[in-house]
């Protein structure tokens, strides 16, 4: 891989002359500078980006031209995916869990440089997502790589997927600690006490690499922590409670406008106009949607929420105290279909930064609105910074990593109590209403994803197509005895399927229910195959899982069923060749 060509022979050196395990430890070095190096590329590029578009609205004095600039963005990735990538980016961490799931942990190798071309394109441009999912995805395509030049087996090449995309996060956020948290909570759901070395070192390295290039100009970092009362924890209870049930909100909504925009998956550049056109409606109405959004987080942060109006319709109002509270409300509910509607259209980027924007919005709008009603209560900045690790934990299902995130990006944990109390009543309620995170759901429907149990892992990997046996004999109903008895001389199995001209199954014949009579030459003409049938005692649909399968053999006791198509006859499965691919396959994921 061109990345790691200059030290390709000294790492072949090492590879042949160290253990497993220090290899992957000098690998996740590498791995990690590498993954902060695309980091930096990615905000530098972003900050250019950004600075043309700038430069292109004050020389021309447009006033809609940062309407239509989303839209542009859009269809330039929308191109570039189409011309350069076949149409396959494979967008966000979801994309990631279901290769680890489904491929082995093989990341293809255009990732570790596709994703920040793209998402640096759709947010330089103004689309309404973030960029953290793309590093993620770049960072793990990083390190799968890695592990796949140099023949690292399933283990270790997810480790150092896991290893890439924790220096992902740490290098964006310079926070190294919620880098490998994230990677335990997000991607790893197998993790070992010999796994959080790894992690750990390429997380520091990422993060280092960060903050020696970029000096203090991180991508988002706050300094104004303000300290915590005892007295506050009513009010940072209720604040978990409104971030649970906004996170069901987000998490429900963006299934419902990605369905919306399902009828247009084979029209792309139609997809992506109306995407932008909504968009930019939305940008027009709602400035602060513009880009990622850590620009209106900072502004509620520092004290200057009053800013955010600026450049809106709704500023010809003046400066309203509830009109500034309900403008921010809205902001927190709507960033949702913004975000939604860049990716759906064929934008890249994420939900982790969009989560936080949700979450600033929220914490301020509660504290907000309690102190107009009790002034000067409550410290708005806390509310504001606690509520991004409300939203974070509830969306992502990764309470810690939004915990120890907020912490680090503050500069202490001065608000460490709050932050848990949020994130762990946000991450209670919603995990009551949405058992999957937000990335997770789709892929458990589809019973896509790995869990804990390896059992009920290795069944969802196990596909009905790969153990269909189609060696059994069929016999037509109207079959005589006779005709019956030349089937079984030249078959090897004991079962046969009674199809008619249609394929359908009818029934089928099992060797000990003819054997008895098999040798009655006299009712070879008389004797016919339907009257010696009997019905399965349960049938395998093609398209069943392994666990609908295997309930249907505990529940019947049998060794063999037949499985059909609708009604047409594909073949038998058998509870030993389920045992056997089983087998292999728990072998694969431990041993490898």
């Amino acid at each position: 891989m061109p990345y790691f060509k200059k030290y390709k022979l000294p790492l072949l050196w090492l590879r042949r002359h160290t253990s497993d395990r220090d290899f992957v430890l000098i690998s996740s070095v590498l791995v990690g500078f590498t993954a902060g190096l695309a980091a930096v590329a990615l905000k530098t590029f972003v900050h250019y980006i950004q600075a043309f578009v700038t430069y292109l609205n004050r020389l021309m004095e447009w006033p809609f031209l940062l309407i239509v600039i989303p839209m542009v963005g859009i269809l330039i990735v929308v191109f570039l995916v189409r011309t350069l990538l076949n149409g396959n980016l494979g967008r966000g961490t979801a994309n990631i869990l279901y290769l680890i799931s489904q491929k082995s942990s093989i990341v293809e190798r255009h990732k570790m440089y596709s994703h920040v071309l793209t998402s640096g394109i759709t947010a330089g441009f103004g689309g309404s997502a973030g960029l953290e999912s793309p590093i993620v995805v770049t960072g793990s395509a990083i390190g799968s790589n890695f592990g796949r030049e140099y023949h690292l087996n399933y283990r270790d090449r997810t480790l150092l997927l896991a290893c890439g995309a924790a220096a992902g996060i740490a290098a964006v956020f310079n926070a190294p600690i919620a880098g490998v948290l994230f990677a335990i909570e997000v991607l790893l759901t197998d993790i070992s006490i010999a796994a959080f070395i790894p992690l750990i070192i390429s997380a520091v390295v990422g993060a280092l690499c960060s903050r020696i290039i970029l000096q203090e100009d991180i991508l988002f970092y706050f300094s104004h922590a303000q300290s915590f009362a005892a007295g506050e924890v009513p009010y940072f209870i209720l604040l978990g409670i409104l971030c649970g049930l906004i996170s069901v909100y987000y998490t429900r909504m963006v299934h419902k406008i990605e369905d919306l925009f399902e009828p247009y998956q084979n029209q792309v550049y139609k997809r992506a106009i109306i995407g932008g056109a909504l968009l930019g409606l939305l940008i027009m109405l709602f400035p602060p949607l513009f880009g990622e959004g850590y620009t209106s987080i900072k502004l509620l942060e520092s004290n200057s929420a009053a800013l955010i109006l600026q450049g809106s319709p709704l500023a010809v109002f003046g400066e309203n105290e509830w009109l500034l509270l309900g403008f921010i409300g809205i902001l927190a509910l709507i960033k949702v279909f913004a975000t939604t509607v860049t990716i759906s259209a064929g934008g890249n980027g994420g939900n982790f930064a969009p989560s936080m924007f949700v979450g600033a919005h929220a914490g301020f709008f509660l504290a907000r609105f309690l102190n107009l009603l009790q002034p000067g209560k409550l410290p708005e900045s806390s509310f504001t910074m606690v509520g991004m690790a409300g939203i974070l934990s509830g969306v992502m299902h990764a309470p810690l990593t939004a915990v120890f995130l907020i912490a680090e990006i503050t500069g202490g944990y001065v608000l460490m109590i709050p932050l848990m109390i949020v994130s762990a009543v946000a991450f209670a309620i919603v995990k009551y209403f949405e058992p999957y995170s937000l990335d997770k759901k789709k892929l458990a429907q589809k019973g896509q994803l790995l869990t804990p149990n390896k059992d009920r892992t290795i069944l969802r990997i196990m596909k009905m197509r790969h153990l269909i046996e189609t060696e059994f004999q069929p016999v037509l109903p109207s079959a005589t005895l006779g005709e019956l008895v030349q089937v079984i001389a030249n078959s090897k199995r004991n079962i046969f399927p009674v199809v008619d001209e249609n394929q359908k199954l009818v029934g089928v014949l099992l060797l000990e229910n003819v054997r008895e009579i098999m040798f009655k030459t006299e009712k070879y003409d008389t004797l016919l195959t339907e009257m010696l049938m009997i019905q399965p005692p349960d049938i395998v649909q093609h398209d069943d899982t392994m666990a609908t399968v295997m309930k249907k053999f505990d529940a019947t006791g049998a060794w063999n069923l037949p499985v059909l198509e609708g009604e047409k006859y594909l073949g038998f499965v058998s509870k030993s060749s389920i045992f056997t691919k089983y087998r292999k396959l728990l072998i694969k994921t431990t041993e490898q």
